[in-house]
């Protein structure tokens, strides 16, 4: 079955060509007009990624991705912003959106392709891992039973002493940040800058090895450091 993405752009013209361009590659495609029918497609169709504009009528990019981040089945999903604004600032905003990639236009349909194949390759692998933790977690028999309450054992030593080297502005941003909220939402709910809450991101990122936040969020609810 061909993986779904989600084309959301109030131009036609975009809309059109990036969806039977996908098309053509072996995707299945759905479209929408704006990022309130992008909302209501997600929940019907639950697509593999979305590639959306920022600037349209209803709701724009933004706010689409946060509403997208605030379900935590979705939090993970990836999310590519596509628009002619290109200014330091706004790519910020895109990203502490929860957007995984800003792509400026005008763009070359073979590399919002590309960008699109390395981000589902990496979703894929993600769930995957996800699957095969989960089955870990369950046990066979015999030695093998052993052999994961030995691994078992050694995760929650690890996992313990983690927790133990998060402070607790860490810790408050993690259990945020898995919520799926932008740093500014959070900086709101912490009465902290978006710059202050961002270098605590990075400190997450480097105390667990993880190189992105959709990996320390995965990170952090596969080891329970996150309610």
């Amino acid at each position: 079955m061909p993986l779904t993405i989600l084309v959301v752009d109030d131009d036609l013209g975009t809309r059109l060509s990036v969806s039977d361009y996908l098309e053509l590659s072996g995707y299945s495609v759905i479209t929408a007009n704006d990022g309130q029918e992008a909302l209501f497609m997600v929940d019907e169709y639950n697509p593999d990624l979305i590639v959306t504009d920022i600037i349209m009528p209803q709701m724009n990019g933004y706010e689409l991705v946060r509403r997208v981040r605030q379900q935590s089945m979705f939090r993970l999903l990836p999310v590519i912003l596509l628009t002619a604004r290109t200014k330091t600032q706004e790519r910020i905003l895109g990203y502490q959106s929860g957007c995984d990639l800003y792509l400026p236009k005008p763009f070359e349909l073979e590399e919002l392709a590309a960008a699109i194949r390395n981000l589902l390759e990496r979703s894929q692998i993600i769930q995957s891992e996800y699957r095969f933790s989960h089955k870990e977690s369950l046990g066979i028999s015999g030695s093998t039973k052993a052999a994961d309450a030995h691994n078992s054992l050694s995760t929650q030593i690890q996992t313990s002493h983690l927790h133990s080297s998060l402070t607790h502005r860490e810790q408050e941003v993690l259990e945020l940040l898995t919520h799926g909220l932008s740093n500014a939402d959070m900086g709101h709910q912490l009465h902290l800058s978006p710059r202050t809450v961002e270098k605590y991101v990075s400190s997450l990122l480097r105390k667990t090895s993880t190189s992105n936040r959709a990996e320390l969020v995965r990170f952090a609810m596969k080891h329970g450091l996150v309610e």
